[in-house]
């Protein structure tokens, strides 16, 4: 039997207790997890180190949770964003979906919600970088062909 290898997930949110708990909630799971309290801890960190899912706060004082999503977005494309906050609103939910987040949910988080969501994260990761990976081989076949 073949073990699921577990996301890698970065959590950002400035209140402490709450990092703690889910922390150690996804980890009881098998996840890795990275955990940071500043927008500017989390886009330091994505630059040095690959996640399949980053779970981000909306509401930080400082950098804020869309501020830091464009900032990550701009360096790392690649990398898929849950927005994470107490305070939804459907517009800032709409607007973080158009800045490039995978998905919005609402505090307080229902982990079996919150685990699909990191899953689809992590299987749509995982498509873009062996489509790339398909796309490098390609074009070295293309480049060797006589």
């Amino acid at each position: 039997m073949v073990e699921e290898i577990k996301a890698n997930v970065l959590l950002v949110d400035d209140e402490e207790q709450f990092l703690e708990a889910l922390s150690s909630r996804l980890e009881a799971r098998g996840y890795h997890v990275d955990t940071v309290t500043t927008g500017e801890d989390a886009v330091g960190l994505v630059e040095g180190k690959n996640f399949d899912a980053i779970v981000l706060d909306l509401a930080m004082p400082g950098l804020d949770g869309l501020e830091t999503l464009k900032r990550i977005k701009e360096k790392r494309p690649d990398l898929e964003i849950i927005m994470l906050t107490g305070h939804a609103t459907v517009q800032s939910g709409i607007e973080a979906m158009k800045m490039g987040a995978e998905d919005y949910i609402e505090k307080p988080v229902d982990l079996k919600t919150l685990l699909e969501k990191i899953g689809e994260a992590k299987h749509k990761r995982m498509l873009v970088v062996e489509k790339k990976r398909q796309e490098e081989i390609n074009s070295i076949i293309k480049s060797q062909s006589w």
